[in-house]
């Protein structure tokens, strides 16, 4: 393999010292302007990179954020990754994105990788239940914010949306179309989210008079289409199809309008279905899809910029934040069919 060209190279080539070449790179309103100009030519000839490694040897801090997420092929993810980005590219940052696919094992192998590449700081959206991944990372010394997670303490900075609260937007929305059952098509109960967003279809049962027997569930291995359109062959298997679906995300949704519309069942006049995120997919699906809107973009920059900030010049000054942003229920034709008495 080929040596790769260093400053020692681009300074013989344009006739200069190591210190302008540095200087060239690094402080250019430093060096007379045709020395600049000569010195760059060579630069562009010679195909020389500066090295970022050693760039942040000598800074003694990274110019690189991680970011593990669930599950990078569903576009909330895509959303929440872009807002971080934006901060980190404001902020002269770049961004290391990893997918633990939903996984507590590629988890825990990522945030190893982000401590051996010695990153400023990680954003994660965790999906280890027990906390023993983010436990074990903390032991390093790098910040860290969790993202669609709120911390249960106050020692680090988390930006989540109220899952709860957007569970009970849906319920209630279902109930005041006048349905009395509701079946809610989760992702796998490991995950905070889907959990609270369970939670918060029962308090709005309740909040009806309506028993929580009221809300029956069918728990998908995977938060993705594929495993939607299993779920939705599992709703179609009941004894009775149930009259209203709240699934825990809007992939999950999808898979199971394309189940029940592959089997003739119409939503909404047979079903009505609801979904959570409100990706952009929501609203372009054959049935536009009433979803639970997270203001995913926002989210993401959200968390970095506050991750930012503890690992900035001021860092000192820097105080956590658990930050919990509102959902929005957004009503689209999947569940304004024929009100059920």
């Amino acid at each position: 393999m080929a040596r790769g060209v260093g400053m020692k190279d681009v300074a013989s080539e344009a006739g200069v010292s190591l210190g302008t070449v540095s200087n060239v790179v690094n402080r250019p309103e430093t060096v007379a302007e045709e020395t600049r100009l000569r010195v760059l030519l060579t630069i562009e000839r010679l195909g020389y990179v500066r090295s970022e490694s050693a760039r942040q040897l000598r800074a003694g801090r990274s110019r690189t954020l991680g970011m593990l997420v669930l599950d990078m092929a569903n576009p909330f993810f895509v959303d929440v990754a872009a807002g971080a980005e934006r901060s980190a590219r404001d902020a002269g940052l770049g961004v290391m994105l990893c997918n633990s696919a939903e996984s507590p094992h590629e988890e825990a192998e990522y945030l190893t990788l982000f401590c051996e590449q010695e990153v400023r700081g990680v954003l994660v959206t965790p999906a280890d239940a027990t906390g023993r991944n983010l436990a074990a990372f903390r032991r390093h010394g790098i910040p860290f914010v969790c993202v669609d997670r709120a911390l249960p303490s106050a020692d680090g900075c988390s930006v989540s949306v109220d899952d709860i609260a957007g569970g009970a937007l849906a319920a209630r929305h279902l109930v005041r179309r006048g349905h009395r059952e509701i079946v809610y098509v989760s992702g796998p109960m490991h995950l905070a989210q889907c959990r609270d967003r369970r939670e918060g279809a029962l308090l709005a049962l309740a909040e009806s008079g309506l028993p929580a027997g009221a809300l029956r569930q069918v728990e998908a291995a995977r938060l993705d289409a594929a495993a939607g359109r299993d779920a939705g062959a599992r709703l179609l298997g009941m004894a009775a199809l149930p009259s209203a679906v709240f699934c825990a995300n809007d992939m999950l949704a999808l898979g199971v309008l394309q189940s029940l519309y592959g089997a003739g069942v119409r939503v909404p006049d047979d079903v009505a279905l609801v979904g959570y995120d409100d990706i952009e997919f929501a609203a372009a699906a054959a049935v536009p899809l009433t979803s639970v809107r997270q203001p995913a973009f926002h989210l993401g920059r959200t968390a970095a910029r506050l991750l930012i900030e503890e690992t900035g010049d001021e860092a000192a000054a820097h105080r956590h934040e658990q930050i919990v942003l509102r959902p929005e229920l957004v009503v689209r034709d999947s569940t304004l069919g024929g009100r059920r008495g």
